[in-house]
């Protein structure tokens, strides 16, 4: 069996959990599975006091009687990081559960990410103590604490902290980000606030935006999983023991309730229809799918904000999402769902929109092709939405497709005559006045391309749309170099690892393609296939290597669905890591389109006959935004 990246990183830690806890898991009663605890080290010598509040710890709505609870300041040396400890000792809760935090505890910082994790106890005065419960909240930065704020710690926080910090949690309750990525974690507490009410532990938050669908169904069921297991009798319970086993990954079960919870999101694909069936043995929480879903992957739909035939899709530096639109809408929503503009952005020359880019001052690109709307060129968009370039220049002819690269150029794709245009970030042509025709020789490389994607070298790729080649341009212009990476006959994405390495789809053959950056086809002549590959039309990769297709149909027309396949370095490159059918076919997105990742490993999707987009939460490993030439790892 091929493990993923996420998968791989996922059992190393396991087994170091095992051994080194570095958290106040203190709970173990007697029927304690052998963990040996090591105490937290004292307080941190910070500049930020930490305010007072209080807190509960239920099950359900059960109080958990004499369990520990832990503060903590997330790691910052890597992603699943050793953690702080913030209290010397930890508290325990009293008969109903509750505890209280005074003033003193210490953050590193007022904008340090603080999260709580509680252990042990018994539900209820006549219930057993179960070493195997571990919950766990986050209020988001120190700073957000106010004097005298509420927290609950119960099942329902536990699988939405899991969900929203999926790619900064490691077994053991450890959490943690680079130090170049505070901002990714920080976009992953305002999804957990997203997600459920902090203060009361219900869902969705009192933020969630009106523009969007709460998840809660899908989380109230992994709550009573979680929920059944810590009512009974202990963690050896059947219970307990049927959730651990349905939890396993790669052979590994976990032995408590928030790293069983882990590796449910991590491999939202394996034993469903068990888990689903385990849920049931509680209704604590509610409520719930009427069916097993598709797979465990949480998402949200959002509408409105003027998307009509939405398009491409591009992520600034704060994770706010720019969506172009075919209707002459450009349409941004804040990184938790709700519109920026309720009817979106018009004028300005945008029309029959397909590509969208964001440089490195957060302004967008959007080409713009002929219609009553406007005419060939590319509209630039400052954060605040205002006009801040209008280029039509270089060549331009129905551009269709824009990428940045690292010197902050803009690419464009010209459709109409199959050439590329190349600008400065001030809307200077650099490719000339007709822009590039790829013609080398007596070869014309280029073959209506509908995409483009840019290396580190700032070489640029070009998806040629009526052929099985993606082209290799050199910086100037000097060199075209065409690669076959299909056997169908039409590339429509590409997309550059943090590698060099470029990633193609071809929509004909439901295959993706992979070119080395020293050249070498590794895909071979026809592609590779499954994972649920099914007219892919978007592309994108994670801070893994690992690619990212949205899949405009799937195999069973269920709705589009995402693609996962293993990166270049992988044992095996290209072997599917998502199942059959892919994973989100429940979202129902209805021809898939553009796809982007953020900071917090959120991939987000265009529905282009649906008008939506959706937000897959914690899927991917985050990337570094915006997207200046190839991923970059935050």
């Amino acid at each position: 069996m091929t493990l993923s990246p996420r998968q791989a990183f996922s059992r190393t830690l396991q087994l170091l959990a095992s051994l080194t806890l570095l958290s106040v898991l203190t709970g173990c009663g007697s029927d304690s599975p052998g963990v040996t605890i090591i105490p937290p080290p004292p307080p941190p010598q910070g500049n930020y006091q930490g305010l007072p509040f209080t807190g509960k710890v239920l099950a359900g709505t059960v109080p958990i009687i004499g369990a520990t609870v832990q503060i903590y300041s997330a790691g910052v040396t890597g992603n699943g990081s050793v953690p702080t400890a913030l209290l010397s000792t930890g508290l325990t809760t009293d008969s109903t559960g509750s505890f209280s935090v005074s003033a003193g505890y210490t953050c590193a910082t007022s904008t340090s990410v603080l999260y709580l994790v509680a252990t042990g106890g018994q539900a209820g005065a006549t219930g057993a103590t179960n070493s195997g419960t571990v919950l766990m909240t986050s209020p988001g930065a120190c700073d957000t604490v106010t004097s005298g704020s509420a927290i609950t710690i119960n099942e329902l926080t536990t699988v939405a902290s899991a969900y929203a910090f999926a790619q900064f949690l490691a077994p053991g309750a450890k959490l943690g980000a680079t130090s170049t990525n505070i901002s990714g974690i920080t976009l992953a507490a305002a999804t957990l606030a997203n997600l459920v009410n902090v203060a009361t532990a219900t869902a969705p938050g009192t933020g969630f935006p009106s523009n969007g669908t709460a998840p809660t169904p899908l989380l109230d069921a992994l709550a009573n999983a979680l929920n059944a297991c810590i009512v009974s009798t202990s963690a050896t319970s059947s219970a307990c023991s049927q959730l651990y086993s349905d939890a396993a990954s790669a052979g590994i079960s976990p032995s408590n309730t928030l790293d069983a919870l882990l590796n449910i999101v991590h491999n939202p694909a394996a034993n469903v229809a068990a888990l689903y069936t385990l849920s049931a043995g509680s209704s604590a929480f509610s409520p719930v799918p009427a069916a097993a879903p598709a797979d465990w992957t949480l998402f949200v739909n959002f509408t409105v904000g003027g998307m009509n035939n939405p398009t491409g899709v591009a992520i600034d530096s704060t994770g706010r999402v720019w969506v172009a639109g075919l209707s002459g809408v450009a349409s941004l929503f804040s990184n938790t769902g709700a519109p920026v503009f309720a009817s979106g952005i018009t004028g300005n020359g945008l029309c029959n929109s397909f590509g969208a880019a964001v440089d490195g001052n957060d302004q967008v690109w959007i080409t713009d092709q002929p219609g009553t709307c406007g005419d060939n060129a590319v509209t630039v968009l400052n954060s605040t939405g205002a006009q801040a370039g209008f280029y039509s220049a270089g060549g331009l002819n129905y551009p269709i497709a824009v990428a940045i690269d690292s010197s902050e150029d803009a690419w464009v794709v010209n459709y109409g005559d199959s050439s590329l245009t190349i600008l400065t970030n001030g809307g200077t042509p650099l490719s000339g006045t007709s822009g590039y025709n790829g013609v080398s020789g007596s070869t014309s490389n280029f073959d209506f391309p509908v995409a483009v994607a840019v290396d580190s070298k700032r070489n640029g790729y070009l998806a040629n749309g009526s052929s099985n080649t993606i082209t290799k341009v050199a910086p100037d212009g000097s060199s075209f170099t065409s690669f076959a990476v299909g056997s169908g006959s039409s590339i429509v994405a590409v997309a550059v690892d943090s590698a060099d390495n470029v990633w193609a789809a071809d929509y004909s053959s439901n295959s993706l393609g992979l070119l080395t950056s020293s050249g070498t086809v590794l895909s071979g002549t026809t592609g590779y296939s499954g994972g649920g590959l099914d007219h892919p039309q978007g592309l994108a990769v994670d801070g893994a290597n690992n690619a990212w297709a949205i899949n405009y149909r799937t195999p069973t027309d269920i709705g589009s669905s995402l693609t996962e396949l293993a990166g270049a370095s992988a044992a095996t490159p290209g072997v599917a890591l998502s199942p059959a059918i892919g994973y989100g076919t429940d979202a129902n997105i209805v021809e898939g389109f553009g796809i982007a990742i953020d900071a917090a490993g959120n991939v987000w999707v265009s529905g282009f006959a649906s008008d939506t987009l959706t937000e897959f939460i914690g899927l991917a490993a985050p990337v570094k935004t915006p997207l200046l030439g190839p991923v970059r790892i935050p």
